[in-house]
């Protein structure tokens, strides 16, 4: 299908101007003030923004093993729906994806369900160096090690492990960062003195700054003086911090960081009114630690912004504290929320771009897509950053039908998603004629 957009106000590497943009066979064949084209598909954006699709680089869909709670195709069409065009999904399902045949099964159920673009992590665990050696980094995202326990049972704690890993993987390394004894240290000290009584609210006590702080310091470390490829997922302190360098440009980095859009939007007093609804792994934790993160971000301390999306079900949730599930759906919301920074004049359009679509593409060396360039995959979506609604169980798309944010009202809202060329989403629609695509990547 060939679509043509006219009138679009495009984003694209710092820069925001006025453009047609002619997507043919998948690519983006031309860009141009005035392009003259019988394209089977035209689309009037005027007045609207076009973004390159956003990347998301940290997401649980939840198959196989725990579709209750998800599928690869619920949440890859709350994806599109909200501008996300590619995914790199989590190995904690079940099985975990620990072997490269199992790994290989979620390729294959990608290709025949997913609408948006995938890959997905090789999982780490005490006893699987071999498997994870063998992978494949042209068109595998990286490795998974859980530094610290969370969804599933995949902890890494052998310190022969860890330094081997490390010293030995050829692919980005994508760390959990929690210290398991720290936390194992609070959950005692706090069960034994408030019993039932424990509520989420407890949740940023026990998994607490020293454990974030002591463990990707520790990753840091490692990686540091093996000259590993390491990317540390949803920092959620203050602390952390400076463990970063924004000295370099992110194409030099060999360490980077990413925040997720919860650990920037919420703190620990929502805790009061959304309780297990906001339990995630590592915690939401105080205002003066979420309010440092966006700044972090703005000065590239903090290199991407993600999801987490981790999903699970109304009954899982709404059981006691210990026993309820950490993580929340988040996918199809994340650019409304950056877009809530945006009409705050906290953040602009370009570095929302920035760090949301381009910045994971460098960082995982993603071929032909992350940046709105002639010859690159359409991946795209187009935005009106004034509109505003409001989030209600009618217009979720995720399988689990809640979200944190309902009752919300957003500004800003995604009216199409093309995805590998293909009009994914429309006029309130998703449009299914074509799945997404692998992901590649250059090493």
């Amino acid at each position: 299908m060939s679509i043509l957009i006219r009138n679009a106000r495009i984003v694209n590497r710092g820069r925001i101007f006025e453009s047609d943009i002619l997507i043919e066979q998948g690519r983006i064949a031309r860009i141009a003030p005035s392009i003259s084209s019988r394209a089977a598909t035209e689309i009037d954006a005027k007045g609207h923004y076009v973004l390159p699709g956003i990347i998301d680089d940290q997401v649980h869909f939840r198959e196989p093993g725990l579709t209750h709670k998800a599928t690869i195709a619920s949440e890859s069409r709350a994806a599109v729906a909200g501008g996300v065009t590619s995914f790199m999904e989590m190995p904690n399902v079940n099985p975990p994806s620990v072997t490269q045949a199992l790994l290989e099964e979620k390729y294959q159920i990608a290709a025949l369900r997913s609408l948006a673009n995938y890959s997905f992590f090789m999982g780490a665990t005490n006893d699987n160096l071999e498997e994870v050696l063998r992978t494949n980094g042209k068109n595998v995202c990286g490795v998974k090690i859980f530094m610290g326990s969370s969804t599933g049972n995949m902890l890494v704690d052998s310190p022969n492990t860890l330094e081997r890993i490390f010293a030995e993987s050829p692919l980005l390394i994508a760390t959990h960062c929690e210290d398991e004894a720290t936390v194992r240290r609070n959950l005692a000290r706090y069960t034994a003195e408030f019993g039932d009584a424990l509520t989420a609210s407890f949740h940023p006590v026990i998994r607490d700054v020293e454990a974030c702080l002591r463990s990707s310091s520790l990753a840091v470390d490692m990686a540091k003086r093996h000259g590993t490829r390491l990317h540390i997922l949803h920092i959620s302190t203050k602390d952390e911090l400076d463990l970063f360098d924004n000295s370099l440009p992110l194409e030099q980095k060999r360490i980077t960081a990413e925040v997720c859009v919860h650990h920037l939007h919420f703190c620990a007093d929502d805790y009061a009114r959304l309780g297990n609804d906001i339990k995630c792994n590592p915690a939401i934790k105080s205002r003066e630690h979420r309010d440092a993160l966006l700044p972090a971000l703005l000065d590239n301390r903090l290199d991407v912004v993600a999801t987490d999306h981790a999903p699970h079900t109304r009954a899982e949730k709404d059981q006691p504290y210990l026993q309820a599930p950490a993580g929340l759906p988040l996918v199809q919301h994340a650019l409304n929320v950056m877009l809530g920074f945006y009409h705050a004049g906290q953040i602009s359009l370009e570095r929302i771009v920035e760090k949301m679509c381009h910045a994971p593409a460098v960082a995982f060396r993603i071929s032909e897509r992350g940046f709105l360039d002639e010859g690159n995959w359409a991946d795209l979506s187009i935005v009106d950053v004034d509109h505003e609604w409001t989030v209600q169980k009618e217009n979720l798309l995720y399988q689990c039908a809640w979200s944190p944010f309902e009752g919300q009202t957003f500004r800003g809202k995604v009216l199409s998603t093309v995805v590998s060329g293909h009009l994914a989403w429309h006029e309130g629609k998703l449009w299914e004629g074509k799945m997404g695509e692998r992901v590649l990547f250059r090493e």
